[in-house]
């Protein structure tokens, strides 16, 4: 009798532990399926207002990573091409008080600049090609490359790699303020950054 009665004791306990562990993983999985949701929806509306120039200035790789960084905390003033434009309006979305820019991170601009290639002592390396985040530089080995100044977003990323410094950044006349790229939907399927470096290098050569 002492047997039976420890066993159903046992087995009671063991089916209560089991319904709880399944009450609380449900409530875990239903806390992760809601807010991954909300933040992924923060996220797009965050990268959609930084103006997409994938520059790094920020400290992050590219905008999206640093509208990640932003849903999750971090400072809203740390991007010079979007200026005080963004940051207002980034701290209108998140609804707190607009910073000015941080310095530490570069000067807002009164101009856009894009690249531009002095093609006849470019020796075709294809170095900018692959340091370019959104393909806005044609050419291919051995032969002259030369810049899609609309897909140009001036993050200057390609001036450094160049081995016969043939890169200029030039201004256009449009302020940056004034100055949006593509929309984040569609950069997102352009960023070269993104894709295989080793499919970058074979498409190039």
């Amino acid at each position: 009798m002492d047997a039976a009665l420890s066993a159903n004791a046992y087995l009671s306990t063991l089916v209560a532990s089991l319904g709880l562990a399944l009450v609380f993983g449900g409530l875990v999985r239903l806390a992760s399926m809601l807010f991954p949701v909300e933040r992924d929806r923060r996220i797009l509306e965050i990268d959609d207002l930084l103006p997409q120039t994938q520059c790094g200035q920020c400290g992050h790789p590219g905008c999206r990573p640093y509208a990640e960084a932003i849903a999750d905390g971090q400072a809203i003033n740390r991007c010079p091409p979007g200026g005080q434009a963004t940051i207002d309006a980034l701290a209108l979305l998140l609804k707190v008080t607009a910073p000015n820019l941080d310095p530490e991170h570069g000067l807002e601009s009164s101009h856009i600049r894009v690249a531009f290639i002095r093609e006849d002592e470019c020796i075709g390396c294809t170095k900018c090609i692959l340091a370019c985040p959104v393909d806005a530089i044609v050419g291919a080995a051995k032969l002259m490359h030369t810049v899609i100044v609309d897909e140009c977003t001036g993050c200057d990323l390609c001036v450094e790699p160049c081995p016969v410094d043939c890169i200029d950044m030039v201004p256009l006349a449009r302020p940056s303020h004034d100055w949006r790229g593509p929309p984040a939907a569609l950069l997102a399927q352009l960023i070269g950054s993104d894709r295989d470096p080793v499919q970058r290098q074979q498409e190039v050569l």
